[in-house]
Parts: C-alpha cells; structure tokens; sequence
C-alpha cells in the first residue's frame, strides 16, 4: 500500500504539535457536550464522515470487482453513483472551505493561519487525486459497454487512486476537525 500512496504527492506528516494550540484545552471527545458546539459545525464533520465512507465504498467496490465478487456491470454502476458523487462533493466542499469557511477561522483567530497552508496545500494535492481517478474510473465505465475484459482490466487502475484518496482523507480531514473545531469551539463561531 505505500508505494500505491507514494504514487500521488501527499502529505506524509502529521500536522505540527504546536497546531494543536487549542486541542488540549477542547478535546475531541468533549466537542458534542460543548455549548459552542452547534448544528454548523455537527453538518460539515457529517460532510467529512459521508466522504470517509464513499471513499472506502469505491475502494471496497472496486477490490470486489478486481477479486470477481461483483460483476463488471455493478460495479460500474456504483462506481458512477458512489464515485462521482464522491469527486463532486468533496471538489464542491473543498472549494466552500477555501473561499468561505478558513477565511472566517482565520479571522476570527490567527492562529489558524499556521495550519492553514497545509490544509490548503492538501487541497490542491488531494485535487490531483481526485482528477487522476475521475479519468481512471471513466475510462473503465466507457469501457464496461465495449471490452468487458478490458474494462475489468482497468480497475487495477482505479484501485490505487481509491487507496490514496481514502488514506488521504482520513488523515487530512482528522487534522482540519482537530485545528478547525477548537477554534470554533473558543470563539463561539458558526452558531
């Protein structure tokens, strides 16, 4: 699995000790019991949570495809559904955070700047990802209707890109809740 995810340029760090200023004094398993802690904040960590379970949805798909568990014709049509939805959303969701939601934490609390290169960094990584396997898994959904072997063939090409997109989200979105939702918390955002 680490040389599919040293195929794509990723973050192989954790964030900086230091960007969880505010996670000691908020920790995660105190958020749902905080005050500050509003709907807001409960639907972008949904947001996040939906995208953890489609990227392992494609990932499980696509091995079932790949060890002949599901037929071609399934798989294509869950790869379309769960896939693009999937590369939608998390395009749509990331530019929201960019333009709307880290300038509004940055506002409201300067500390956020240190961490928010790497989220943004992270961004712009991830991006390329996603790109890489919308074009993957296109070329298979054409495929499915002309060459079945070779569309089946195709997903060994998929399979790598799933990997990373899900190992990607699981660290990088663990770090934006982790920087993201104490701020919110001490400064009583998003109410």
């Amino acid at each position: 699995m680490l040389d599919t995810l040293n195929t794509y340029q990723m973050r192989d760090f954790e964030m900086p000790e230091e960007m969880g200023f505010l996670l000691a004094r908020y920790p995660r398993e105190d958020w749902e019991a905080h005050p500050g802690f509003k709907d807001k904040t409960r639907h972008w960590m949904g947001a996040h949570q939906m995208f953890r379970q489609l990227a392992e949805r494609v990932r499980l798909d696509t091995q079932a495809v790949l060890n002949k568990d599901i037929a071609l014709g399934d798989y294509v049509g869950r790869l379309s559904y769960f896939g693009g939805n999937l590369l939608r959303n998390l395009h749509g969701h990331h530019g929201w955070e960019d333009h709307s939601y880290f300038p509004e934490l940055s506002a409201a609390d300067p500390r956020f700047e240190a961490g928010l290169a790497l989220l943004e960094q992270d961004h712009v990584d991830l991006n390329l990802v996603l790109d890489d396997m919308s074009r993957k898994a296109n070329r298979v959904i054409k495929l499915a209707t002309l060459d079945e072997r070779q569309a089946t063939e195709e997903a060994n090409a998929v399979l790598p890109a799933a990997l990373a997109i899900e190992a990607f989200l699981q660290r990088h979105l663990t770090d934006e809740e982790d920087l993201a939702v104490p701020i919110i918390l001490h400064h009583r955002l998003r109410g």
